[in-house]
Formats: C-alpha cells, structure tokens, sequence
C-alpha cells in the first residue's frame, strides 16, 4: 500500500473511534503535525508508534503492518530444480512448464549455469584452477538470478514461478570445504543466505542409483561421470543442500513417469495447488550420540527460534521464526491450521529482519518462545529432522515429512525411536510453548 492509501487507512482508524489528530498526538507523545503526515502521507510511523497505535485504535499491529508494507501486485516464488548426473531434470522442466503454465502460473527457468559454460569454452580443466572455474559458475548464477527477479517483479502476472536448474549450494558438491569457504568470502556471503534465499529445493535422484540400465552420458555434452561417480556426486549435492527448510528428495522408487508425477505433487504441495499442506509424521527418540550426526556429511545443524503470535483463530496458529547458525538468520512467518492429525495447511512468507522485529511486538504472552537445536538430515533419500530442546537431557523430537498420509518412512538405524507422537498434542511446539510439561524433563 502506498502512503497515500496507507494515510487514508490511519484516517479511518481514527475517525472510526471518534478521536481527534490532537488525541492521538497526545495519546502516542507526538505533534499534531506528526499525525498529519501520517495522514497525509508525507510519512510513516516508527515501530514504537505503530505498537501505540495498535493499542489505542485495538487492531492488531500485524494488520497495521500488512497495510504499511507495498502491496504486492504478484505472487513469485523462486525454486530449485537439482539432482545427480542422468536423473531426467531436462524432461522435468518440460513437464513443470505444462503443468503449472495450466493452473495459470508464469513460468521462468533459468539455464543450469555450467552447462552453458562447458559448452562454450569455460570449463574446470581450461580454467586456470577449480575455484576460477566456480567462481565463474556463482558470478553467472547470481547475475541470472537478479536478472530474471527482476523481471519478474516487473511482469503483469499473479503467478510466477522461477524455477533454477541448478543453484548456488550445487557448486559446494564440486568443491573442497576451504574452496567453498573461500567463494563465500569473496562474494561477501554465507551459506545460510545463499541456502535459504530459495523458497524450495527439489532433488531428482540419479538414475545410478536403482536406475543403472538407464544412465547415460550421451544426452549432456557436459556429463562425464561413470555411474559410481554419479553416485558419489548424488550424495555430495543432497549433503549441499541439506539444513534448507523446505528440502525434499525425489528417489527412483517407481517409474520415470511417476517419479515425475511426484515431483510435481511435491511443488505443486509447497505452491499451494489447490493448498499448501504439509504432512508429517513425529517421533519421540532417546537423545541422539550428537557427535555422530555432527561428523555426518549429509547434517546439517540448525539453530531455532520460534515465537508465537495473537491469534483470533483458535484452529490456527501464527508464529515467527528466526533460522539459522552463529547469529546468520533467516526469518519466517508462518501460519498452520490443522486439517488431519498428520495434515497441515502451511502459509510461510520469508521476512526481512525489521518484519521480523515487527511481529515480535504481537507476540502471545501466554507462550514462551521455542528454543531448539535442529539437526537435518538426509538418509536413504528420506530427509529427516532432528530437533533438540534445551529441557530435555535423554529424549529429542524427530520429524518427518511424508508425500501422503500413508506413506510409511524407513527411519534411521542409528535412531532409537521411542514411540510415533504424532497424534499426541503435549509434543506438538504450541502446546510445548505454553509450559514445558514437567514428565517429560527427565534427567540422566
């Protein structure tokens, strides 16, 4: 909403309650030109005002921001489509253009970037080193990226979709952990910022692993991999791109066909076609040897903390979260409601930290704010989460999200599950946040 309209809406706040710009002035310790311009649009309140105004008009500060912030004239959402060598992306993207072009998505891809590079001379062995070649990789990728959200801002549509084939995180599968370290550097970034800055991230499996029969190198003049190869690198980009919130793995369980139909379930799941559900199953488990998941090459750890917010709806819930490690953060703000015991119809927006910093100020009093330690973890093509709470010292929570609510994971072997909890609601975080429930602080 611009100012104007943004004014206009203070306006009629105000009138509604009957108050005068001088009472408000004095209500919030400001100028009567203060108001004014608020009104008139010349200017926009602090946080600390907006947080006054809530109070004295009685609306929800959320509401006053999502009426302050530009309206957003479209819908875009920016993915990753990756995989192993062979694991049929190019005959994905064709199948996620028709699909989603037919329930009035705009659809966007940006080239796999090395692949255009190889071709056309820039490749690691005339490179100068690996890292030149990289480097060269990510300036290209991120210089697309720009391009093509750009445009997409400036397009008359409600729904975009930019699909990525292949992303930033792909190039740590093709480097060592110090090369890796060094490109983060050089572009003045982090890993964190660069995982997350996608909304979701698909992997396709490659055909090496269960598919051997149809492997090939004859349809990419990039690929040179043997089959153990591409096995090798499978794992090194699902262990890239492990820890990213919205992270799913499609195997080679079925048929190509129907491994591309799963594909589109899981996008068209997170797009929210027709909704966004999120079905998952959780287990209670004895307190994990974190030594071991942390020498893991495909966990990641994750630091949580998750705030919940006033809510008129007692069947949903609303809460932000901040993500991240070492005080580099991605913010969220998420809305659930609940469907079935294992089904969730999940609405997230990602934040910028003064949002963030924003709903905090309307957060629900009554519960405290989750803390945890969240180990992912991918396994047997299965991705996993590990979540650890300060208060517990001989049990953790994992979950597991599932494609369908009769799906039946295979769990770790080196997991001991205590018993499934997913339809136990004192393991659910809102009700957790009301009071830690003192049977399940055990100590050693």
């Amino acid at each position: 909403m611009d100012s104007i309209k943004f004014g206009n809406y203070l306006t009629e706040l105000r009138k509604n309650e009957g108050l005068t710009q001088r009472y408000v002035a004095y209500e919030l310790d400001v100028s009567d030109k203060a108001v004014s311009k608020w009104e008139n649009g010349k200017s926009k309140p602090s946080i600390d005002e907006l947080k006054k105004l809530s109070s004295l008009y009685d609306i929800s500060i959320n509401d006053l921001i999502d009426n302050m912030e530009e309206e957003k004239k479209v819908k875009i959402n920016k993915i990753v489509l990756t995989g192993g060598p062979c694991a049929g992306k190019t005959t994905a993207l064709t199948w996620i253009n028709n699909y989603f072009e037919d329930r009035g998505y705009t659809v966007l891809f940006i080239p796999e970037t090395a692949t255009e590079l190889i071709p056309n001379g820039v490749a690691p062995w005339v490179c100068k080193s690996n890292y030149d070649f990289q480097s060269a990789v990510a300036t290209l990728q991120k210089t697309k990226e720009k391009v093509f959200e750009a445009a997409a801002k400036g397009m008359n549509a409600e729904k975009i979709l930019i699909v990525c084939d292949r992303g930033m995180l792909d190039s740590k599968a093709y480097m060592k952990q110090s090369e890796f370290k060094r490109l983060l550097k050089d572009f003045n970034t982090t890993e964190v910022r660069e995982r997350d800055s996608y909304d979701a991230v698909f992997h396709l499996a490659t055909a090496a692993k269960g598919k051997e029969q149809f492997y090939t190198l004859e349809n990419n003049t990039a690929r040179t991999e043997t089959p153990a190869q591409a096995r090798e690198l499978d794992d090194k980009i699902i262990s890239a791109w492990t820890g990213h919130p919205h992270f799913r793995i499609i195997d080679n369980s079925t048929e190509f066909e129907e491994k591309l139909e799963r594909l589109l379930k899981e996008i068209a799941g997170f797009l929210g076609e027709p909704e966004p559900f999120e079905i998952e199953r959780k287990y209670l488990i004895s307190y994990p040897d974190i030594k071991k998941l942390e020498s893991l090459p495909n966990c990641t750890k994750v630091e949580i903390a998750q705030t919940y917010l006033k809510s008129d709806d007692p069947d949903s819930e609303k809460r932000v979260r901040a993500r991240g490690i070492d005080g580099d953060y991605m913010y969220y703000l998420t809305e659930k409601r609940k469907v079935t015991n294992l089904k969730r119809v999940e609405v997230e927006k990602r934040l910028n930290q003064n949002e963030y910093l924003r709903y905090l100020m309307d957060q629900d009093n009554t519960l405290r704010t989750i803390h945890k330690t969240r180990y992912c973890l991918s396994d047997e093509n299965q991705y996993y989460e590990i979540d650890i709470y300060p208060e517990w010292n001989n049990q953790a929570i994992m979950e597991v999200e599932l494609s369908s609510e009769e799906d039946n994971p295979q769990l770790p072997s080196f997991i001991n599950v205590i018993k499934d909890v997913t339809e136990e609601e004192q393991y659910k975080n809102y009700n957790m946040a009301k009071e830690m429930p003192k049977q399940l602080i055990k100590k050693k």
